[in-house]
């Protein structure tokens, strides 16, 4: 897959009188190559932040859900997240969509929006809870490659 592929990188932009952002140019490109009509935006389960995507990311949640056996809680569940915690979000012909309560809520977002790329899609957060949140991803994956480094050198120690 080639880097254009690729949402990558994060850039925070200001809300307009109107209550819309642009979305960065560079995620715009992608959502073009991959021939997004609409982008899917789910609720994030652990994080006050937005997972967006084509309906490729809707596809992979049904996919899961499709694995559950239907007359469990797990696939309800799951059903009520990816559906109910879900929903589509227009483009329109400058890039930009609209910021709307059901994000807000979620989010805590007041005037900035965050776009921070994970690959295959891109989250949307308020820019301060991003930055914490960003604090503690370095710190769990520096204790890791501590914790990496620290076992190795036990081993050839």
């Amino acid at each position: 897959m080639a880097q254009m592929d690729r949402f990558l990188s994060s850039a925070v932009n200001r809300i307009d009188a109107k209550g819309r952002v642009s979305v960065p140019a560079s995620f715009r490109a992608v959502v073009q190559k991959r021939g997004y009509q609409d982008l899917y935006a789910l609720r994030a389960l652990d994080v006050p932040a937005l997972d967006v995507g084509g309906l490729d990311l809707l596809d992979r949640y049904e996919a899961r859900i499709a694995m559950e056996d239907p007359f469990l809680q797990t696939a309800d569940d799951m059903s009520f997240f990816c559906h109910g915690d879900g929903m589509f979000l227009k483009l329109d012909q400058d890039g930009r969509i609209t910021v709307s309560d059901f994000i807000r809520e979620h989010s805590g977002i007041t005037d900035e929006v965050a776009f921070v790329g994970r690959g295959q899609f891109f989250q949307i957060w308020e820019p301060g809870r991003l930055r914490s949140h960003a604090e503690i991803v370095r710190a769990r994956l520096l204790a890791l490659r501590q914790a990496a480094a620290s076992g190795a050198a036990g081993v050839t120690g």
